[in-house]
């Protein structure tokens, strides 16, 4: 038996969650396809329950925010506290980042934009600049699930996976399900974080940092590299009556083996005062591809036991706390991407939106080019705020799929910076949006008229200029 829907979304993390809930508000009957048991992707399933500083992030992020507002203990602000790179507040083995009540939503909305901030030398700024939205995952899930099913127009199937892809000419036709299904749609829209249907459909994919020559990026390595950014696996340290050091399974060392010494960790703490522990990186990016999930993440598991342990050795502040969660997925930074009809590259990035010409900018973004492990650089290279065009998702001879994840068409360093959770939720609230006026207009995904989509995007209160208009201003003010 078929099934036929407008719109099947595949994958429920920040992007395919901003999709279905676009499309579903605009009148779509969706089918959300996730292949675990709860939504959310990696801000859930690995823990990476924190969304960083920087412009963008309203629109649905910001109806995201204003539920989990209604739980107690489910979301909060922080602040920076103590960090490595400032001796003189005390020793701390990476960067700390506390809550802090006196902050609101529209403060989180700035990173770079606002000029390039640097930790060693403006401390102040960076304090006064820097402020991320930590929440609780289990929440996050339920919010995510919630707000779908009030729509009325969203059918969930969680763990399942499409597992063949029926496609010609540019055009999908049908998806079979794990679970046995056949689903069809006019359109589709892949937000598996991994290019799943993009490369069943053929699309030319990119893995590894691209050669200087093929972008023009100036920072970008001579030749190409199959370096991809790290994986982490996230912990969560819970506070303790008994304060000790805990004692580290049998099997594991206490000197660090993978890498000279110990990585630092940034350090994120809870609504409820438990800590967010994340250690940068675990692993480099290319030794899990290599690996596999299954191998990497026992390997990611013995490295934080290690690293918790000389954590605690080093920083008495840490004894009062065990570990009492570990992420079920370890976090995935990148791995394929695909070739769209634009790529996002590092020019565009530096160019910022005062330099892009783009008339199809449908989402803003001020995040540092960041990258982790071997080939690391440090954070850099953007100073003001930088829009994604909408051809970046539009697969590169594709007319009735949308790419609505990290897999979206990006250079590696464009990727580096434009990977964040509430980036990609605003990538696929345009890509639902997108795909509910192709249906009222009769046409494929290339052919959605860009001041169309950016004018129902502006409605939605998705920032598309910085500074952000008075209008949207007053919108967040009204919300907190």
């Amino acid at each position: 038996m078929t099934e036929q829907y407008d719109v099947v979304v595949a994958g429920m993390g920040s992007g395919g969650f901003g999709a279905a809930l676009a499309a579903a508000r605009l009148g779509m009957r969706v089918l959300a396809l996730e292949g675990s048991s709860e939504l959310g992707g990696t801000c859930v399933r690995a823990g990476v329950s924190i969304w960083e500083p920087g412009c963008g992030g309203t629109g649905i992020p910001f109806d995201l925010y204003s539920w989990l507002k209604t739980v107690p203990d489910a979301v909060g602000i922080y602040t920076m506290g103590r960090h490595c790179s400032w001796p003189e507040d005390g020793f701390f083995p990476g960067g700390e980042s506390v809550i802090d009540s006196t902050r609101v939503y529209a403060e989180t909305l700035v990173r770079a934009a606002d000029g390039p901030l640097s930790r060693k030398t403006q401390k102040g700024r960076v304090r006064e600049v820097c402020h991320g939205v930590p929440f609780e995952p289990s929440i996050m899930a339920r919010a995510m699930e919630d707000m779908l099913l009030a729509t009325g127009r969203v059918t969930l199937r969680k763990e399942a996976l499409a597992t063949a892809v029926e496609a010609e000419n540019g055009h999908i036709h049908s998806l079979r399900l794990s679970t046995g299904e056949v689903v069809t749609a006019p359109y589709f829209i892949d937000a598996t974080g991994d290019g799943v249907l993009c490369e069943a459909c053929g699309c030319e994919m990119m893995v590894g940092q691209e050669s200087r020559y093929q972008f023009g990026e100036p920072t970008a390595p001579e030749e190409p590299t199959d370096c991809v950014n790290g994986v982490t696996l996230i912990f969560r340290a819970t506070r303790t009556d008994t304060p000790g050091i805990e004692p580290l399974p049998d099997g594991v060392p206490t000197a660090c083996w993978w890498r000279e010494s110990f990585p630092v960790a940034s350090v994120v703490e809870y609504p409820n005062g438990d800590l967010n522990m994340n250690m940068l990186p675990t692993m480099e990016g290319r030794e899990f591809l290599r690996l596999g999930p299954g191998l990497a993440y026992a390997e990611c598991a013995r490295r934080i036991r290690a690293a918790w342990h000389w954590y605690q050795t080093v920083l008495p502040d840490f004894r009062h706390f065990r570990i009492g969660w570990v992420a079920p997925e370890v976090g995935v930074r990148e791995t394929r991407r695909t070739v769209g009809e634009y790529v996002l590259t590092q020019h565009d990035l530096a160019a910022g939106l005062a330099g892009q010409d783009h008339t199809d900018i449908i989402a803003i973004a001020d995040h540092p080019m960041d990258t982790h492990g071997a080939q690391t650089k440090g954070c850099g290279g953007v100073t003001s705020a930088y829009g994604v065009p909408y051809r970046c998702l539009i697969p590169r001879g594709m007319r009735n799929l949308l790419v609505a994840c990290r897999s979206a068409s990006l250079s590696s360093l464009a990727a580096s910076s434009c990977r964040l959770s509430r980036t990609i939720m605003q990538l696929g609230q345009a890509a639902g949006t997108a795909v509910a006026i192709a249906r009222d207009l009769g046409v494929q995904v290339p052919d959605v008229p860009a001041g169309q989509l950016r004018c129902e995007l502006r409605k939605q209160h998705v920032a598309l200029e910085h500074p952000m208009p008075p209008d949207l201003q007053a919108h967040l003010a009204a919300g907190k």
